[in-house]
Formats: C-alpha cells, structure tokens, sequence
C-alpha cells in the first residue's frame, strides 16, 4: 500500500498589509490561510499565469471600453438637448427692452437657484434621466433630421 506523499512545511515572512488581506481572503471564502496561500502560489508558478492575467486584463479593458462608450453617448445627448434647447429659447424670447432687464436679471438669479436646489434633489434621489432613456434608439433617418432643422 503506497502512502500519498505529505505536504511540505513552509514558513514565509510577510508583510502586515499581505497577510491581513490573506486572513480576510480566507476568511471571506472560509477556507484555511494555508490552503489560500498554496493556491496563491500554485498560481503564478502556473505556465498559463500570464494568459490568465492577459484574460483578465482583456476583460477589464473591454469593460472600461463599453464605460467609455456610454459616457461619450451621454455627453452627446447632453450637448444635443443643450443646442435644441437655446435654438428654441433664442427663436420663442424676444430681447428685453432696456428698462425691464434689471428686473429679469434679479428674477433670472432667483430662479437659477431654484433651479440648482431642485437640480440637487434630482441627483440625490436618482434614477438619473440619463438612466431612463433607452440605450437602443436608433438615430432618426437623415430625411427626418433635415425636416427638423
């Protein structure tokens, strides 16, 4: 009968840092410090360590890619209501005469902190308007576009 051969014993030093992460790792996934430990280090002896790290590099580059996409769609869309928005403003307000435009001056910053106020309880609250637009509209057919401007 042939005995499976015992693990070797190893003692290492390290620093506080890695071994309060080591004992939370472990601690996480409830398995012993020795057994993460050797897991660790079978790790990156590994032959494929580096496609492994390749691979997961490869994914964390795409997730950052598709954040950045997203983020470029909403700086579009916030640059297009933003430009709809002053053709309309600009079309539909006649300028004010002289004497009237103390007044609006006073009310306009009235109302611009109304304005930030309910702007912050928008954000606090969420969702975002960002959030609720469907991220599958298609863009308008180019006949449709130039009948708007």
């Amino acid at each position: 009968m042939s005995k499976t051969p015992r693990k070797q014993r190893l003692s290492v030093y390290l620093d506080p840092d890695v071994m309060k992460a080591l004992a939370a790792h472990a601690a996480r996934r409830d398995l012993s410090l020795s057994l993460v430990a050797e897991a660790g280090i079978a790790s990156f002896l590994s032959p494929d360590a580096a496609e492994r790290q390749e691979a997961a590099t490869t994914k964390r580059l795409d997730q950052l890619d598709r954040r950045m996409a997203r983020m470029e769609r909403d700086v579009g869309i916030s640059v297009e209501t933003l430009a709809v928005f002053i053709r309309f403003w600009l079309t539909s307000n006649p300028p004010l005469p002289e004497p009237a435009q103390v007044a609006a001056r006073a009310k306009a910053a009235e109302r611009y902190e109304a304005f930030v106020s309910a702007l912050g309880r928008r954000l606090a609250q969420g969702p975002k308007l960002r959030q609720e637009i469907s991220e599958d509209i298609s863009p308008a057919p180019a006949n449709e576009r130039s009948a708007e401007s």
